[in-house]
């Protein structure tokens, strides 16, 4: 259980959040959308805890997660990984070691400078890169690997924290549309099968619709949709992007290939 009550950052005069109120219950998918500027990125940073909130509360499980400090507040930022557009991976290591950093907030500061990894936790990253059809990729360089492998090691990397909840901030916002539909394909499986809450934030309405269990819609720090796919009409759409040009990209734009399938009747098959 997922609760956003009244959630407000302010940065000098300009509310970035605005007093966000919302619920999730369940493992949901999430699609946050919205223009450049609306205050996504900002909100999944207050989740992770990387920003703070100038006021308002998140709570999971009736745990304020803004309360947080020392200790407790890493312990959260483990249950709750974050994935980022430009991946945040170290280039010159290798893929493997990039998805052990996964547990760095577990490990003693000795331990991480020398790069020593207990075998079981080499094992363990080593089956999870499998799981997303990239072990082979192990030994490589993390900087010798297509922008959609870089992408799918560090879902490992969230993967190795087993966090309870996945943030995605426009995961596949800098990937190619074949790269696009596999890196959404892979965080649905991980939502479908591990029952894990994703929440991500999406730049084009056809990816929210294919993907997302629900959609919540931001403009201005505020938000101005919360509804199912099929709600998000085209009117709903322009009261989230305007009637302008970020609308007409959004509208228009396509990540994942139009002629593929979304990953829905595997979903459905797995929740039978």
């Amino acid at each position: 259980m997922l609760e956003v009550r009244n959630v407000t950052r302010i940065f000098g005069r300009r509310a970035a959040v605005d007093d966000i109120s919302f619920s999730v219950e369940g493992p949901a998918f999430v699609g946050v959308i919205g223009r450049s500027g609306a205050g996504k990125s900002t909100f999944l940073r207050m989740m992770n805890r990387l920003t703070d909130a100038s006021a308002g509360q998140i709570l999971v499980e009736e745990r304020d997660i803004l309360a947080l400090r020392g200790a407790a507040r890493r312990q959260w930022q483990g249950e709750c990984a974050m994935i980022f557009q430009q991946f945040n991976l170290v280039p010159r290591m290798d893929v493997v070691s990039n998805v052990l950093h996964g547990l760095l907030n577990r490990r003693s500061t000795l331990a991480t400078m020398f790069n020593l990894w207990p075998r079981q936790d080499i094992l363990r990253a080593i089956a999870i890169l499998e799981r997303l059809g990239i072990a082979e990729q192990a030994p490589k360089r993390a900087e010798a690997l297509s922008g959609g492998q870089q992408q799918r090691v560090a879902i490992a990397r969230a993967l190795m924290q087993d966090p309870r909840i996945i943030l995605a901030d426009e995961p596949i916002a800098s990937l190619d549309p074949m790269n696009a539909q596999v890196v959404m394909d892979t965080l649905k499986r991980i939502n479908v099968e591990d029952g894990r809450m994703v929440i991500a934030n999406l730049h084009t309405l056809d990816t929210a619709r294919r993907y997302c269990d629900r959609v919540i819609g931001m403009r201005d720090g505020r938000i101005v949709f919360d509804g199912t796919p099929d709600q998000l009409s085209t009117g709903a759409a322009r009261d989230i992007y305007g009637a302008d040009d970020s609308f007409n990209e959004a509208a228009t734009s396509t990540a994942i290939p139009a002629d593929k399938a979304p990953d829905d009747a595997y979903a459905a098959r797995m929740l039978a």
